[in-house]
C-alpha cells in the first residue's frame, strides 16, 4: 500500500453503502467538517445528536465558507450524556450502525456502550497511523480503553488488531509486542507476557498472525536496528501491529509520532455490537474522515454475504 495510506483506505471502502452513525454531541466545527466530508464521499450517513441551535448555526457556517455540506437528521438532546444514551438506544432500534464520539469526554462517551453494546469480545481501540517516513499504515493498540491488560487481555486485544488488519487487506500481519527491551527478563513483566503472545501465536491461540515479541520500539521498527542488535525476526522492520504494554505508554507513543513526526492518526474501538469511532476531541476532520472509513469497513465485514 503506497503512500498516502489513508487515500488507500478511502478507496477501499468508496464501493460500499452508506451506513448510519451516530455522532454524539455533534456541536463543534472540525466535528461537522467531518461529517460533511464522510458525507461528501458517501462513507457514511451521519445522525446528529446534541444542541440542535448550535448545530443548525455551525452548519449554516461551514455551508458559507465551503459551499457544500449536505443536509442531515439531527436530534435535539440536553446534554452530552444524553446524547450518548441516544446514540446507544438508536443502535438497539436499528437505526444506527456505527457510533462517533464528537465533543465530549471519552469516559462519559464509553459509559453507555459498556453498558449496553458489549458483546463475547474485549473492546479495544486501535490507531491506524499514516507516517511518510513508514511504508505502510502501522496500528497501534490498545492506547486508549484497556489501562493495564494482563496476558489474556492483551491477547484479546492483539487478535482484534490482527482482524481489523487482515479487513485492511494484510493477509497475514505482522505483529511485535512491545518492551523497553528485547529479552525476557522476569523482572519486566512486559517481557514475559510478550513472549507468552508469540508462543501463543505459534500454537494457535491467537490467529492469523506472526507474533514477535518482546521487540523494543526500534528493532520492531528498523531491520537494522534488529540486526545490529543480533536479532533475527520475520517482523522487525516490516511490522504491521505495534501491541503496546499498557495504555500509558500507547497514548504516549501515538501522541509522539503525531505531534513529532506528523503522524496521521485515524481510531476505531472493536468489540462492541457496531463500530465505536472513538477520535480525540483535538482531532482534524481528514483523521474524523478515515476513522469513519474504519467503521464502514468493519460493518460491511460482518455483513452477511
Amino acid at each position: 500500500m503506497s503512500y498516502s495510506h489513508f487515500d488507500a483506505i478511502l478507496q477501499q471502502v468508496a464501493p460500499l453503502d452508506d451506513i448510519p452513525v451516530a455522532v454524539v454531541d455533534a456541536g463543534q466545527k472540525e466535528v461537522l467538517e467531518a461529517a460533511c466530508a464522510a458525507k461528501a464521499q458517501s462513507i457514511v450517513e451521519p445522525i446528529l445528536l446534541g444542541n440542535a441551535q448550535r448545530i443548525r448555526e455551525l452548519l449554516a457556517s461551514l455551508q458559507h465558507d465551503t459551499g457544500d455540506c449536505p443536509s442531515f437528521r439531527i436530534v435535539d438532546v440536553p446534554n452530552s450524556e444524553a446524547a450518548a444514551d441516544e446514540a446507544v438506544q438508536m443502535v438497539e432500534r436499528g437505526e444506527a450502525a456505527a457510533i462517533m464520539k464528537g465533543h465530549i469526554h471519552s469516559d462519559a462517551f464509553l459509559h453507555p456502550i459498556l453498558a449496553k453494546l458489549r458483546t463475547d469480545r474485549r473492546l479495544s481501540h486501535i490507531f491506524v497511523a499514516e507516517l511518510a517516513s513508514y511504508h505502510k499504515p502501522l496500528l497501534i493498540t490498545d492506547a486508549a480503553i484497556n489501562i493495564g491488560p494482563d496476558l489474556l487481555t492483551k491477547a484479546a486485544i492483539l487478535q482484534n488488531a490482527i482482524d481489523l488488519a487482515r479487513i485492511l487487506g494484510i493477509e497475514q500481519p505482522k505483529a511485535a509486542v512491545l518492551s523497553a527491551v528485547e529479552t525476557v527478563n522476569p523482572a519486566i513483566a512486559s517481557t514475559v507476557d510478550a513472549a507468552c503472545l508469540a508462543k501463543m501465536a505459534e500454537r494457535g491461540q491467537i490467529q492469523h498472525a506472526i507474533v514477535d515479541g518482546p521487540l523494543a520500539f526500534d528493532n520492531a521498527i528498523s531491520a537494522q536496528s534488529a540486526k545490529i542488535k543480533g536479532i533475527h525476526s520475520a517482523v522487525s522492520g516490516d511490522v504491521d501491529i505495534l501491541l503496546v504494554p499498557d495504555l500509558v505508554s500507547g497514548n504516549i507513543l501515538a501522541k509522539d509520532l503525531e505531534y513529532l513526526a506528523n503522524a496521521s492518526l485515524a481510531g476505531i474501538v472493536m468489540g462492541a455490537r457496531v463500530p465505536i469511532i472513538l477520535t480525540s476531541r483535538a482531532d482534524p476532520p481528514r483523521a474524523r474522515l478515515v476513522s469513519a472509513a474504519l467503521a464502514a469497513l468493519l460493518h460491511s465485514a460482518r455483513e452477511p454475504a
